[in-house]
């Protein structure tokens, strides 16, 4: 993904200065320049060159921080690795496009699970060949580990209810997990199936593979959502539903909960943020 160098404004721009090349700009140095650029960002009218020169900027001194996420996952090929900082870049420009100085916390902070978020994902989406939830999906790496561990132990293959009693869970949920195992490798979909009988003739594996519904993704992201729900406290739980299920406004909020309409959209604002590097992250920097 291709990003507007900022230095193609040709422009100085009153408040910002002005950097020859920002993606060669060092670590430390980028942390103090950006919160002068996030601060421009405030002021300046979005669509405006200047608004574009503060923003392009923002995202090539801090490039450096998709290469350290992507640095976690250099044991895949140069070509892999090439598409994993590309997918980081995308973390990398929403968290630029959310982030706010007075959350008082550092960028690097707030970017880092945006940007390891979204090469979770395209692990998640490009890795399996047949789409699993992701509970699943981190049952099937517990499972590993906890196979390979018994297996040293024990000299042999473990059983459903070994592994059920190492890892602490129901031998059902062993049994789930081994299914959705399967998901991770498939044959090719134009690989030929014999049947039984001539009369029965030749079909091939994509024959047999069903669509994917339209609402499973969202069902996966209400069963991810719910334990950060549960987190929140009862007032937040409160105002979540007041907005989004009752539909009630700012104004309407603030009056129930006897605050200004502005408190409300702060408080908002951090719930959400929360919730979403929640369940983007999962890396407890909320």
């Amino acid at each position: 993904m291709a990003t507007t160098t900022a230095q193609a404004t040709g422009q100085r721009l009153t408040g910002m200065p002005e950097i020859a090349d920002p993606s060669k700009v060092a670590p430390r140095d980028a942390r103090e320049l950006s919160k002068l650029f996030f601060d421009q960002l405030t002021v300046l009218e979005e669509g405006t060159p200047e608004y574009q020169y503060a923003r392009n900027t923002l995202i090539e001194m801090n490039m450096s921080l998709v290469r350290f996420a992507a640095g976690r996952f250099r044991s895949r090929g140069p070509e892999e690795m090439e598409d994993i900082v590309q997918v980081g870049m995308i973390g990398l420009i929403k968290a630029i496009d959310r982030f706010e100085l007075s959350r008082e916390v550092e960028f690097t902070s707030f970017a880092l699970p945006y940007i390891v978020g979204e090469i979770k994902r395209f692990f998640r989406d490009t890795t399996w060949a047949v789409h699993v939830p992701r509970r699943l999906q981190e049952l099937r790496v517990e499972l590993a580990k906890a196979r390979e561990e018994l297996s040293s132990r024990l000299d042999r293959e473990p059983t459903v209810a070994e592994l059920a009693t190492l890892m602490n869970i129901s031998e059902r949920e062993v049994v789930e997990g081994q299914i959705a195992s399967n998901g991770y490798n498939s044959s090719s979909l134009d690989a030929a199936l014999t049947g039984d009988g001539p009369e029965n003739g030749e079909s091939v594996l994509a024959d047999f593979i069903g669509v994917e519904e339209d609402g499973l993704r969202l069902v996966e992201d209400f069963h991810s959502l719910a334990p950060l729900m549960a987190e929140l406290s009862e007032r937040d739980r409160q105002i979540i539903h007041m907005r989004f299920v009752e539909e009630a406004t700012q104004a309407e909020i603030g009056e129930q909960l006897g605050c200004s309409q502005m408190h409300v959209s702060r408080l908002i604002k951090r719930i959400i943020t929360r919730l979403r590097e929640g369940m983007l992250g999962e890396l407890g920097c909320a």
